[in-house]
């Protein structure tokens, strides 16, 4: 079955490529082949500004610079979101972008105000997120838990109806050698093709 699939590549440095670069074009690559529909948006080159408060998040607009995104988002059946671990999550830009575009009304809807209850906005799309770290992947998955991953697929896109979410998380990125990165951008190729 062919899909709709959207790559957020959520690296902050747009200025030089990184491995997340090379590993999010390898899934669409495998995907495009595939026949699946792709779209990718880079991030780091949209211009992303800091939510600062409730009221401008519930009740103000998206900002022009990120409406296609959303757009996007519910253009796509599966979503594949690509950054480094810093500081043991997601690197900020990538968090002010989802605070940004999974607003009430577009990512969820208050079911009852007042109640914890809410009707999921995003309901019918999977997604992938794809983590690299310096650190060894089973260091981060078996003692710190993967916590900022488990955070980001429970409480943003699991919150927003995603599902299933499935990860793959690279460990030891500075130590890659390159016959390493080359089987991670053939996993990926093979992930794009069956849009997984």
């Amino acid at each position: 079955m062919k899909r709709k699939i959207l790559i957020l590549q959520g690296h902050p440095d747009a200025s030089a490529p990184h491995l997340c670069h090379a590993l999010a074009d390898s899934y669409a690559a495998g995907a495009r082949e595939a026949g699946h529909e792709v779209r990718t948006l880079d991030i780091a080159r949209l211009d992303v500004p800091l939510l600062r408060s409730q009221h401008d998040w519930e009740h103000g607009q998206v900002p022009p610079s990120l409406a296609p995104a959303q757009q996007d988002i519910r253009w796509a059946e599966h979503l594949v979101l690509v950054f480094p671990l810093w500081l043991g999550d997601m690197p900020a830009l990538v968090k002010a972008f989802l605070e940004q575009v999974a607003r009430p009304g577009f990512a969820f809807e208050y079911a009852e105000r007042g109640t914890a209850f809410t009707r999921k906005g995003l309901t019918g799309r999977s997604a992938r997120v794809v983590c690299t770290m310096g650190m060894p992947a089973l260091v981060y998955r078996w003692y710190f838990r993967a916590h900022s991953i488990r955070s980001l697929e429970r409480n943003i896109l699991g919150f927003v109806g995603m599902a299933p979410i499935h990860e793959t998380l690279i460990g030891g990125v500075g130590n890659l050698e390159a016959g390493d990165a080359a089987k991670w951008m053939q996993k990926l190729r093979r992930l794009g093709e069956k849009a997984a």
